[in-house]
């Protein structure tokens, strides 16, 4: 058990009732700006160690898997994707029942140390709605699938892992889905700039960061408000040999088909400062590997 302090969105900073682009809360992809403040609030948080077997992807959302990797650099991207990929797919088929289909759309690796692209994202979120749930199985599917997949059911699962040393800085922190209430879940746009560059990944001037002009709304995920009664968990220490599925999809999830299962329908999850990290361990580096998940049924 450690008490940890996490990264919200702030319920008076947004109109709860704005739908429309520019008026929704909105982040932008290509730096800091967003049009929505945060509050932080202190939480304790549970070490999943010694009562895995309680925790699955349908119940809570998420799931600790020991199962070390062959790839272990995660320094070559198409290794990667050739290899890595091939890995994530078969311990989905092991771990999930009915799996008929897997298709991996993209990954990330965020690494704690100085020049990285990509560090750790300390805000509570879920990386996709429903409409981008949609969207991705739309875009990432043989056009002549789609609807049939579509019919059935299908996830979005993150296979998340440490990489090199264990995941003592700034360790990942999950929300058990029964602990979250309907009206936990904002959705925010995520704003794209119109001629985007794929090594854009530059931060705007501090004079346009909330601005919208030459943007356009590309995407949409969940950011979490605060709600005491969350339960927060960790792996303290987890190592590059274990596994977490983080669930941010459920086409069968008890939101989705309103209240018929009690099927979980996504963790909200965050990386967080942890006090009782050892001075001088070393910067947290991981991977991230989105996955569409199809099932039989």
């Amino acid at each position: 058990m450690t008490t940890a302090a996490f990264r919200y969105i702030d319920r008076a900073s947004y109109d709860p009732n704005a739908t429309e682009p520019f008026k929704k809360p909105w982040g932008k992809v290509d730096g800091p700006g967003r049009s929505y403040s945060l509050t932080e609030l202190e939480r304790k948080v549970e070490d999943l160690r010694g009562q895995e077997s309680d925790f699955t992807t349908d119940n809570s959302g998420f799931a600790l898997y020991n199962s070390p990797a062959k790839e272990t650099a995660f320094t070559d991207d198409a290794a990667v994707r050739a290899g890595y990929y091939a890995e994530v797919e078969e311990l989905l088929r092991k771990k999930l029942p009915g799996v008929k289909k897997v298709a991996i759309f993209d990954h990330t690796i965020r690494r704690r140390t100085p020049g990285s692209a990509r560090s750790p994202v300390q805000l509570v979120h879920v990386d996709q709605t429903p409409r981008a749930a949609e969207a991705r199985v739309r875009r990432h599917l043989p056009e002549d699938e789609v609807e049939e997949l579509l019919k059935g059911r299908y996830q979005i699962i993150n296979v998340w892992r440490p990489i090199e040393n264990p995941a003592s800085d700034f360790p990942l922190a999950l929300i058990d889905w029964r602990s979250i209430a309907p009206d936990d879940f904002v959705k925010i746009d995520l704003l794209y700039p119109k001629e985007w560059k794929e090594n854009g990944e530059v931060a705007p001037d501090s004079e346009s960061i909330f601005s919208t002009e030459g943007y356009e709304v590309k995407g949409e995920t969940y950011a979490i408000a605060p709600n005491e009664g969350h339960r927060f968990f960790y792996v303290k220490d987890m190592t590059p040999e274990e596994a977490i599925f983080i669930k941010c999809f459920d086409s069968r999830s008890h939101t989705m088909t309103e209240g018929k299962t009690d099927i979980a329908h996504g963790s909200g999850h965050t990386a967080f400062f942890d006090p009782q990290t050892p001075a001088g361990s070393p910067g947290r580096q991981s991977i991230e590997v989105r996955c569409l998940v199809f099932y039989d049924e």
